[in-house]
Order: structure tokens, then sequence, then C-alpha cells
């Protein structure tokens, strides 16, 4: 691990809870009967951790960060798609076409491209964040798709663009992806850290069908074996079977949490990068808000691993951040409804009791 990539983990703190109480009296104060704002609740206490203060500042922007890479292992057939629709997209987000600009649009949020580790050489093209690490990874059932260079190289990659966004922490980021064949990988992870077997975590992706989808799961169990991955060592793990978009996601993620920054984490494939980050520090999930359930195998075993609950369920599996910033609305309520609903205090209104509720 280089001394850069040392020195961005040890400067990650546990939030400080010691909050709580001050934060649950306002909570409980306000024009409600006690918890009846649900998860909104919640979402406000943990925003208010995160920013350190019993009176958090609503954000000064949102911005979705999609990171964009190529697989070697798409070599092998695990994908509907050729490895090309991974640029093309990358052109259709720039152009403002995709699922995620419309509800980023919807949202309010800035959309970032970054090409990380798409195996193809872009023009010049305005919005366009050029950071590419390698022209995609290499085929993990022959060996291992990155260099520990490399790896290190993608996740300070991420750490340096969540610093760029919001340089003094008062934003909102969700993390975005496109890569064909990164199911693949973020199942190959999966496994290894969430202890299951490949065939528990290994979804359908771009929509395969069953001899694909087996041989899918033949591919992961051969890589796995040909490589015998330890969950003890998180980069290697992401050497052996990661993606670059997939190691920018974790970066994106501990950059953020060293700047006080929630993190609202997308799908499948995103949240491989957040169970990386986990391994890589294990109280990073302070920071982290969970988007959405997608609609693939492995996302319940990696939501239990990182101990979050997702905010919505809407049968998703489009990745590029669509269900992490539809999360970012809720958060702004939760934050909103703490700060500008009326205290009973303030408004002269009588709270009752406990035991009598509202009717």
């Amino acid at each position: 691990m280089n001394d850069r990539l040392k020195s961005l983990i040890a400067s990650i703190e546990p939030v400080d809870c010691h909050l709580d109480e001050k934060i649950q009296a306002h909570l409980d104060n306000l024009t409600k009967p006690k918890g009846s704002l649900g998860r909104l609740e919640e979402l406000a206490k943990r925003y208010a951790f995160i920013q350190g203060t019993p009176w958090p500042e609503l954000p000064v922007g949102k911005s979705v960060v999609v990171f964009a890479a190529d697989h070697g292992v798409t070599e092998e057939g695990v994908s509907a798609f050729p490895k090309e629709v991974t640029y093309q997209m990358v052109q259709n987000f720039l152009a403002g076409g995709a699922g995620i600009n419309v509800l980023a649009r919807h949202v309010g949020a800035r959309v970032n491209v970054v090409d990380i580790g798409v195996d193809h050489t872009f023009p010049d093209l305005e919005g366009l964040i050029s950071r590419k690490v390698a022209y995609g990874t290499r085929n993990m059932v022959k060996e291992p798709a990155l260099t520990l260079e490399e790896v290190s190289d993608a996740i300070l990659v991420g750490a340096d663009i969540a610093r760029d966004e919001f340089p003094k922490g008062n934003g909102l980021l969700a993390t975005g992806e496109m890569g064909i064949g990164n199911t693949t990988a973020a199942s190959a992870i999966t496994s290894v850290f969430c202890s299951r077997s490949p065939g528990e975590v290994t979804g359908r992706g771009t929509g395969i069908s069953d001899d694909a989808y087996r041989h899918k799961i033949e591919v992961i169990e051969r890589a796995l074996e040909y490589h015998q991955p330890n969950p003890g060592k998180p980069l290697d793990v992401l050497a052996m079977v990661g993606g670059l978009e997939i190691a920018g996601i974790c970066g994106l993620i501990l950059g953020a949490a060293s700047k006080r920054m929630p993190v609202v984490v997308d799908g499948f494939i995103s949240t491989a990068g957040a169970v990386v980050a986990k391994s890589l520090v294990p109280h990073i999930t302070d920071y982290l808000f969970a988007g959405h359930l997608s609609v693939e195998a492995g996302h319940k075993a990696q939501m239990e691993f990182l101990g979050l609950t997702p905010l919505l369920d809407l049968d998703m599996r489009l990745g590029e951040g669509t269900g992490a910033v539809l999360a970012m609305g809720l958060i702004e309520a939760g934050i909103k409804i703490y700060r500008e609903m009326a205290t009973f205090d303030g408004a002269k209104v009588s709270p009752g009791n406990e035991e009598s509720g509202r009717s």
C-alpha cells in the first residue's frame, strides 16, 4: 500500500455520537408524535452525526460521479452486450441522454463522468473527466485483473474527485458506474467478502439467457479457484478480480469520509466498492447511505455485510447511480424536517403524552 493511500485511510475517523441525546431531543420536540416520521428522522440524525453538529447545514450541492471502465473478462462471454457499449454510453452520459442524466436533473444533482479505465481513446470531450488508469482490466480467469499499483492509483483517483467536488465537505455525493462485464467483477468481490458462493451472489446483469447465466457463474468460480483470494487482503482481491470503476468508487467513499461528507451508494456494482472500502476502514459505513435495493442477486448479501438498510426498493438494476440520486431527495427531506419543522415550544402546541399518541 502506497503512502498516500495509507495516509488517506488513517485520516478517516468514526463519527462522534456524543450529540445523540441533543439531536434526539430536538427530533422529539418537533410538532409530531415521537418517531412518527420514521426513517426520515433516522436520516436527519445520521447526517447530523456526519457533520458533527446538532444543527446540520443543508448540502451546498449534490453530485453523482459515474466511473466508466472496461473488463477483460468479457472475453469469456459473460455479458449480453459488447464492450463497445461502455464508451458509447460515456458519450450518451455526456450528451445528457441516459437514465442517470434524467434522474439527476429531476433531483438537481450534477453528473460527473470519469474515464478511469475505458478501453477506448476519447477525443477531447466537454465534461469528460479523463483519469484513465489503464485501458480496462485483464481477463481475471487467466491472470490478475489489475496490478496493485493500478488498484492504488484508481482508489486515489476516486478520493481526489471526492475532495475536488466539495473541498469543504458540505455536499452530498452519489456513486455511479458504467462498464460492460462489471457485474461479473462485483459478483466475484461479493463472493469473497460476504462468504457466499458465486451462485448465491451472481445475477443476470444485462439480461443474459439461462445458459449464459450458468456460464457466468462458472467463469467466476474458475477465477476464484485460480486466484484463491483472501478477504483479509482487500487490495489483493481488487487486483485479482476487481474493476477500475469499483476501485474508483471505493476511493470516492474514502475521500468523502476523510472530509466528513456523506455518500449515497447505488446498486450492486457500486456497493461492491463500498464492501471493499469497509474492508479497508471498518467504520466507513458511518458515512454511507444505501440508496436502493437492486434486484441483482448479491445485493442483499452486500447490505448485510455493510449493516445498511436501503431507502428504496423499486426493482431497479440499471446502475449508473440512478437509485442513489433518487434517494438524495429523501435525505434532504429528513434534514429539512429537522431544520424547518416547528417545535412544540415554538409553536405553543401541547405535546400531549407518549401513551396517547395522535389519533
